[in-house]
């Protein structure tokens, strides 16, 4: 009845009637009783706000957080798993990998080759009935993973000897690439129809920098 009592009482208050000059907080217990039910009403609420902000909204970024970790490890271990059962398709492909890398590495002449090299090189040219003014070394460039190195040549020729030579160069065993291409006319003057022309050209070979070729 006590309950219903203190309802009724603050149904029937009129705020009008009250000085609020007169509470003292010091003398909170001799405050009328509506008033003092509306104080513990705004301390309550007061104590649910600060508990909320402090508390909820804490729990509730622990709880965003750990949705995004969960995420995240989630992705991960999709990740993971897909790795995982492709592992023998990936080692398959190490393999194959190795072998084409092999595969290249032999095709790299050690420098012991270079004379050879070179005599398929003349070999090819006498082929195509050219005649070589000039074959001279250059001096190795070397990388990171190998080591090149040029071998300036002039030839003397028909215009298509020359784009045979060039051809047939380009599908040595050997890896060969061809740079600084200069022709001219024999003899100077215009590039008249069935003239011999003076090809300058340098072929790079390569070899693997630790000499590694098996």
């Amino acid at each position: 009845m006590a309950l219903k009592d203190t309802i009724d009482k603050l149904n029937n208050i009129d705020l009008s009637e009250i000085d609020l000059s007169d509470l003292d907080v010091n003398s909170a217990g001799l405050w009328p009783t509506p008033i003092k039910v509306i104080t513990a009403l705004g301390v309550f609420v007061l104590i649910l706000a600060l508990g909320y902000f402090f508390l909820v909204t804490h729990l509730q970024q622990d709880l965003a957080k750990a949705g995004a970790e969960e995420t995240s490890l989630k992705t991960s271990y999709r990740e993971k798993y897909a790795q995982a059962s492709n592992l023998e398709g990936y080692r398959l492909q190490a393999k194959e990998m190795e072998a084409s890398f092999q595969k290249i590495l032999s095709q790299l002449p050690l420098d012991t080759e270079i004379p050879g090299l070179i005599e398929d090189i003349s070999t090819v040219g006498s082929n195509n009935g050219l005649v070589f003014n000039k074959i001279d070394l250059q001096p190795e460039r070397v990388l990171e993973y190998y080591v090149e190195k040029p071998i300036r040549m002039e030839v003397v020729g028909g215009y298509h000897d020359l784009g045979a030579f060039v051809s047939d160069v380009a599908d040595l065993s050997r890896i060969v690439t061809l740079h600084d291409f200069e022709i001219t006319p024999q003899g100077g003057g215009g590039a008249e129809q069935g003239k011999l022309l003076i090809m300058g050209i340098t072929a790079k070979t390569y070899r693997y920098k630790d000499g590694v070729t098996k």
